[in-house]
């Protein structure tokens, strides 16, 4: 009897369990079935990413694209626009000190961000002052102006030529960029004349490139270059001394070579640089693009750098004067001379110091001085501006981590 008992009571327990059992996989079985269906009903509400432009949301405007025409400026441009009054006058107020409207360039695009109800209300308006400044005006509550830059990605690329006439042609004929070809002038203008480059000349650069979206947005730092000119080897090696950036040959000298502060040793500076002097015999504005060195006749005039005499003439103006190309990139003019020194003639070549000739008031001139001339790349520029680049060797302290630079350098530039 008690064995039945037993029996029964271990068949009621095992009923209990199988209930149990059964009742957990059906609610284990419904939550999996809600979580699906949570997530079937999240994936399809998932929305796609917003569409942007200079950071503005643009699905939520109507966009109009446009470029500045000739004299027009921003009034101008927002009058065609649903303006509300005295806005443009806070504009006027807000752009103090973050950007001049009247610097607002002929040619340069601009975009309106406007309202998409029937009111058709300009609500942003995006002037582009270069490829990468932007200037952003917010009209949609009260009047907000910020200037900003675009994201400009940087690529590092090489490139390599062969010279058959010129480097610019050689940049040209493998589509490379025309910056290229200033850039290594300036690197080597004072190691390489590129008026005398020969066919079969080559050269090899490292560079960056930005881009902005795919847009090239123009040539950006010179890595490392080489250049072989007439059977000779010539590398540009970056290195930091001092905290200044320069290029610096294998034996870790600089490339750059520095100019004599003044063509005269002892005089006074009677006139500087100016765009727009009152001529003392003329007497009309006009701009002077020299600097005038007063000093008595016959005072020896020397050339403030090496190079050859390209020009020896008399002009009704700026009577007897020479020239003189240093490099592919700077050029001195010394003007009213007296007379030249011997031996001073079109294609012969000077030393710094050298004496060329001697003051005089020849031309159009009230007295005896001067009339020293700079140039850079056949444009004039005030000698006093002249950057004076660093000419020292790297020190002896350094010259461990320069050979590392160079290791590294020369290994890149011959890898391609």
């Amino acid at each position: 009897m008690n064995k039945r008992k037993r029996n029964a009571g271990l068949i009621v327990i095992l009923i209990i369990f199988l209930l149990l059992l059964l009742y957990f996989f059906s609610v284990k079985k419904r939550l999996k079935s809600e979580i699906v269906i949570s997530a079937d009903y999240d994936s399809v509400e998932t929305a796609e990413p917003v569409k942007r432009l200079y950071g503005i949301p643009v699905d939520s405007f109507y966009v109009e694209y446009g470029r500045i025409s000739k004299n027009q400026n921003l009034s101008g441009i927002l009058s065609g626009y649903n303006l509300p009054d005295g806005c443009f006058n806070k504009i006027l107020e807000k752009s103090k000190g973050i950007f001049d409207l009247r610097k607002i360039r002929h040619g340069n695009r601009y975009t309106v961000f406007l309202s998409v109800d029937t009111l058709y209300e300009v609500r942003y308006f995006v002037y582009e002052h270069t490829p990468v400044d932007y200037i952003l005006f917010d009209l949609t509550d009260s009047v907000a102006i910020e200037a900003r830059k675009k994201n400009v990605n940087i690529v590092t690329k090489t490139a390599t030529g062969t010279i058959k006439s010129s480097l610019w042609n050689a940049i040209m004929d493998k589509n490379l960029e025309p910056e290229l070809a200033i850039e290594l002038s300036e690197i080597y203008a004072w190691t390489i004349d590129f008026f005398e480059l020969q066919v079969g000349d080559s050269f090899r650069v490292i560079y960056d490139k930005h881009y902005i979206d795919t847009i090239v947005a123009g040539l950006g730092k010179i890595h490392s270059a080489y250049f072989r000119h007439a059977q000779n080897d010539y590398y540009a090696i970056p290195f930091v001394q001092d905290s200044i950036e320069s290029y610096y040959d294998l034996d870790g000298n600089s490339l750059r070579r520095v100019f004599l502060k003044s063509p005269l040793r002892y005089s006074r500076i009677s006139s500087k640089y100016s765009h727009s002097r009152l001529h003392p015999i003329l007497k009309i504005r006009r701009p002077h693009y020299g600097v005038d060195y007063s000093a008595p006749v016959g005072t020896p005039v020397q050339s403030i750098g090496d190079g050859k005499v390209i020009k020896v003439a008399y002009d009704n103006s700026a009577g007897r004067m020479v020239k003189i190309r240093h490099n592919s990139v700077y050029s001195t003019s010394y003007l009213h001379l007296s007379r030249y020194r011997k031996g001073i003639k079109k294609g012969a070549y000077v030393k710094q110091g050298d004496v060329i000739g001697y003051v005089g008031s020849s031309g159009l001139s009230t007295g005896p001085h001067l009339d020293f001339r700079f140039y850079k790349n056949n444009g004039p520029i005030d000698p006093f501006k002249v950057e004076a680049p660093p000419v020292e060797p790297v020190k002896e302290e350094n010259k461990q981590a320069f050979d590392s630079v160079k290791a590294v350098t020369v290994r890149r530039l011959s890898s391609f």
